[in-house]
């Protein structure tokens, strides 16, 4: 890195989230190139060659950027629907609509999703999208597209449904692929844009949708497309009782029996929700190394129950945080989950012992890399690791009075973003997005989210 620009951040709090849960009350980090260099307490090394930058971070707190392990970014446009229904009743509702999406319309809510989460932190995003209406247009190519513009580190959950109304499923006939299409579409886009290498901007996973959407061959054959290909595997899991109604009846078994008599249990897979899983549900994910997306808004939204992530954390289980589809969590912001991971987990068995604020800025980083299969490369701060962080100011009247600063991120108000970095390229500014317009990215969402309603309205 002799020969890499440098940017040296001083006078800040640091949060390390690395295995020790380092952290320096006043510190700084050097950043060359996309790597962080090295970081501790006190000043900055004298003598550091090219720097190009200096930044006093006095007053603010500096960590890992955020993660986010699961999303649905087409949801951006149907927002505010369905506000009081469940998970079943609310995607009979909404899938009808979703169906008419196209190309222009999922680009559009690809930056709306995407524009909210960086500017709250968010450095590394996940999308699963599953609904590839025919005729629709590029839609995989349209989400990355959006992502390598505003800058963030991106995984597209490649999904698939074929289990539609004809066949007991959910979605309406139209808006399924056939099991021989959505393989060899997904395929085509590991193909196309998954990058292993250990700075990878964009990375491509396996991703049927839901045992309710999805025929057992394709769960199947999707897992073994994945580990011919090299690539980690995602859906939903254990979501609602319904749910596990619905697999007891069509399958014989609950949801994990069910993903692990087809191959979905292992090191290489993650879940969305796993809201209700017994010991032995959580056993058989610690056991297998399976990765959990907890979704604390979109749970609550939904009147889903609540995650036992103390439980699967005190067995091993690796968890990360999740917006959800924006359908179900309006704000789509990911650093409002941590606190609202610690609060609606305090609610449940474990009480005020359930989680605290390290433990919940854990699940928003490192446990995110973990999930992502990205743990040797973002997720903590560490030198050798990318320079992917972020910067809370805490000295404004919202958090100044509160002296631990990861108590002050996470339990106070949503911290402002004055600086968020990725690969060591700053793409967020004081709150605001260097990398796009968000004025018109709001227009834009506005008016596709207009032009799907009439759509959707006409049939």
């Amino acid at each position: 890195m002799a020969a890499a620009q440098r940017i040296v951040i001083e006078n800040c709090s640091i949060a390390t989230v690395d295995a020790h849960d380092t952290e320096y009350a006043t510190g700084y980090v050097v950043i060359a190139g996309n790597r962080i260099e090295a970081l501790g307490a006190g000043k900055a090394p004298e003598g550091l060659e090219n720097v190009v930058r200096r930044i006093d971070a006095t007053g603010h707190l500096v960590t890992p950027g955020l993660i986010n392990t699961h999303h649905h970014f087409y949801q951006w446009i149907t927002r505010g629907l369905a506000t009081d229904h469940n998970l079943f009743n609310w995607l009979v509702a909404l899938y009808p609509t979703w169906a008419r999406i196209d190309e222009q319309m999922v680009r559009s809510a690809a930056q709306g999703s995407l524009a909210m989460m960086a500017r709250g932190g968010v450095t590394t995003a996940m999308d699963h999208h599953y609904v590839y209406p025919r005729g629709s247009g590029d839609l995989s190519g349209a989400i990355i597209g959006a992502a390598r513009d505003m800058g963030v580190r991106f995984t597209l959950a490649r999904g698939s449904m074929d289990r539609s109304e004809k066949d007991g499923g959910l979605p309406p006939d139209f808006a399924v692929e056939t099991l021989d299409g959505a393989l060899a579409a997904t395929e085509e886009t590991v193909k196309q844009y998954h990058d292993a290498s250990f700075d990878a901007m964009t990375q491509v996973a396996v991703a049927p949708c839901s045992p309710f959407s999805i025929s057992t061959e394709l769960l199947r054959q999707g897992g073994e497309l994945a580990r011919r290909l090299g690539v980690r595997m995602h859906t939903h899991g254990s979501e609602t009782v319904e749910e596990e109604k619905f697999c007891h009846e069509l399958f014989g078994m609950g949801p994990t029996d069910y993903f692990e008599s087809t191959g979905w249990l292992g090191e290489d897979v993650w879940m969305a929700h796993c809201v209700h899983m017994n010991d032995s549900d959580i056993a058989a994910f610690a056991r297998t190394k399976t990765g959990v997306a907890h979704c604390p808004s979109s749970n609550a939204r939904l009147a889903a129950g609540i995650a036992r992530v103390p439980d699967m954390l005190a067995a091993g289980v690796p968890v990360g945080l999740g917006v959800d589809g924006t359908a179900s969590n309006e704000s789509g912001e990911l650093h409002t989950e941590l606190r609202n991971a610690l609060l609606i987990n305090r609610l449940g068995a474990h009480k005020e012992a359930a989680l605290n604020a390290r433990q919940a800025l854990r699940l928003g980083t490192f446990g995110g890399a973990q999930v992502l299969g990205r743990a040797a490369e973002i997720g903590s701060l560490e030198p050798g690791k990318l320079a992917d962080l972020v910067l809370w100011k805490l000295d404004t009247l919202a958090h100044a009075s509160i002296a631990d600063p990861v108590t002050a991120l996470v339990f106070g108000a949503a911290a402002p973003v004055t600086a968020s970095f990725v690969d060591g390229r700053q793409i967020v500014a004081d709150g605001r997005l260097l990398t796009a317009d968000e004025d018109a990215i709001a227009r834009s969402t506005r008016d596709e989210a207009q032009r799907l309603a009439r759509i959707a309205a006409q049939g």
